[in-house]
């Protein structure tokens, strides 16, 4: 018999104390808005309870461009309120998680007469609208200059040469791994969470929601848990809440499949990002440098479908090569992918035919005659904020009673000042091993911190037993996808290292042989997917 873990009896103990505590609010939904939501409730004290169907940061929160940032595509709409806010809240991630968040420089290439000035006025738009918080300066760059910044960026474009081009600053981070920080900050403030643990419905005391009923997703339990406030943050899975409460709800959500290819890091070997301002379909494109890797994307294509792991459109796929193509020097095939992913977005609905190009990213709260908080919309750079709204939300609706937001200073778990300097034996920021931040030297001493398992990635035995112990991670795909970024660097890598981190699982979350192997099948079942054939 496998020995039964400490983690295992954890949990075990978490979801049978669940029924008899009695909570302010319940928040359903592990993403990037829930989890915001769940640490700005528990920092002003409320009993504060998270529920995660599947796993933290499993759908739309793990599959962003890893880019914190303004939108200076908004800035070129005219949406200068949004991009205030986005750029306010850009300097304060960067400094409440300073092992999460870093700046990163972005190259606009300019090929035509007038892209230079006209690029360049915006983006001095830009800085002054994130005023003390911003960033770095932006700056015009000569031909040469360009090259040495982006030495891959190509000399022509559409038979126009290169001229030069503007360098700007926005941040860069991680997204699961800023999830997982968040979940823990949750803990840390005395609120829990709990991943796999699905809402099957809603209850009622009178005419008014007074709870949830869940059902665990890894075992047979069911139960009926008491809250005087639900907030339902579910991405673009709201709609299927709110008719758990009022089957007649007219759906609020348009969701949109942004799609991101991995490429070698050779694609872009310096330290600066190439952002393409206008595509042919009048979108953004983004080359970016990440853990040692090349991201491009993202596409914006409307869907009605809402899966939990949507595939990307070959279309897509040929879309982003194909632009790509035009800007760097190296051509870029379907056979250097080295992962593909897509994620949906929980745009919120204009009208019913709208394209979700033209609609808004700015967040929506509503809340419903019987008490229920719906939540979408918003983007990762702006979850703070989110979450302050919506919890101001409730207590405006007198469903909490007033307490002050605390998350403007609030430093996330992990946060420290020693990142990258001399003699602190710390890694510089942007490197897998910084997101750990103060938990690094807790990560270290575990058995098999030197057993690389995807050197890509930089995951080792330790990284894996830490996940399991500390981070939540029930599954192999937890630890591939979202506690360690394998699968989304390299799909490859990420399948062939599936059985070694099954079976330190097994170890440390008390598997059977058959438990281990239904793993790693359930891994290569979503693995697949990541990768073009």
């Amino acid at each position: 018999m496998p020995k039964t873990s400490v983690d295992t009896a954890n949990r075990a103990a978490l979801l049978a104390s669940l029924p008899d505590s009695d909570w302010d609010i319940v928040v359903i939904g592990g993403g990037a808005t829930g989890l915001g939501t769940a640490v700005d409730a528990a920092a002003r004290g409320y009993r504060t309870l998270l529920v995660e169907a599947a796993d933290f940061a499993k759908g739309t929160s793990s599959r962003a461009t890893k880019l914190v940032h303004g939108g200076v595509r908004y800035l070129a709409q005219g949406n200068v309120a949004l991009v205030r806010e986005a750029l306010h809240e850009r300097g304060l991630l960067a400094r409440n998680a300073p092992h999460l968040a870093w700046p990163l420089g972005f190259v606009v290439p300019a090929y035509g007469l007038f892209d230079q000035p006209f690029y360049g006025a915006g983006l001095k738009l830009y800085d002054m609208l994130a005023g003390s918080m911003n960033l770095a300066p932006s700056r015009w760059l000569s031909k040469r200059q360009t090259l040495e910044h982006v030495c891959t960026l190509s000399t022509t474009m559409n038979g126009r040469s290169l001229r030069g081009g503007v360098l700007y600053y926005d941040g860069q981070f991680d997204d699961a791994r800023l999830a997982i920080a968040l979940m823990r900050t949750l803990q840390d403030l005395g609120g829990t969470a709990a991943n796999y643990l699905r809402v099957t419905g809603l209850t009622r005391q009178g005419s008014r929601i007074s709870g949830v009923t869940v059902q665990d997703a890894q075992g047979d339990a069911a139960f009926a848990l008491k809250a005087r406030c639900v907030i339902n943050a579910t991405g673009v899975w709201v709609d299927a809440v709110r008719r758990m409460d009022d089957a007649d709800a007219t759906g609020i959500v348009a969701p949109s499949q942004g799609v991101h290819l991995t490429l070698p890091r050779d694609f872009l070997p310096g330290r600066e990002a190439i952002l393409v301002p206008k595509t042919d379909d009048g979108r953004v494109l983004f080359v970016v440098p990440w853990n040692g890797h090349t991201i491009v994307g993202t596409t914006d294509t409307p869907r009605n479908d809402l899966p939990l792991e949507p595939r990307a459109e070959a279309r897509d796929v040929d879309f982003i090569l194909q632009t790509a193509a035009r800007y760097l020097s190296r051509k870029p095939t379907r056979a250097d992918v080295t992962s593909v992913w897509a994620g949906l977005r929980p745009l919120v609905k204009a009208s019913a035919d709208a394209s979700t190009r033209s609609l808004s990213r700015e967040h929506t709260i509503a809340v419903s005659p019987s008490g229920l908080v719906t939540v979408t919309g918003g983007k990762w750079t702006t979850y703070r904020r989110m979450a302050q709204d919506v919890v101001n939300t409730a207590v405006s609706h007198q469903l909490l009673t007033p307490a002050p937001c605390k998350t403007e200073t609030l430093a996330l778990h992990g946060a420290t000042d020693l990142l990258g300097k001399p003699g602190s034996g710390m890694p510089a920021p942007g490197t897998p091993d910084a997101y750990y931040g103060s938990d690094l030297p807790a990560l270290r001493a575990l058995p098999g911190i030197d057993r690389m398992l995807v050197a890509g990635s930089g995951l080792t035995q330790a990284h894996v037993r830490y996940a399991a112990r500390h981070e939540m991670a029930r599954s192999t795909e937890d630890v591939l996808a979202r506690r360690n970024r394998a699968l989304f660097l390299d799909a490859a890598a990420a399948r062939q290292a599936a059985p070694e981190v099954a079976r330190l699982l097994a170890e440390e979350l008390g598997w059977d042989d058959a438990r281990q192997a239904s793993d790693v099948a359930a891994f290569e079942s979503v693995a697949v997917q990541y990768r073009l054939d």
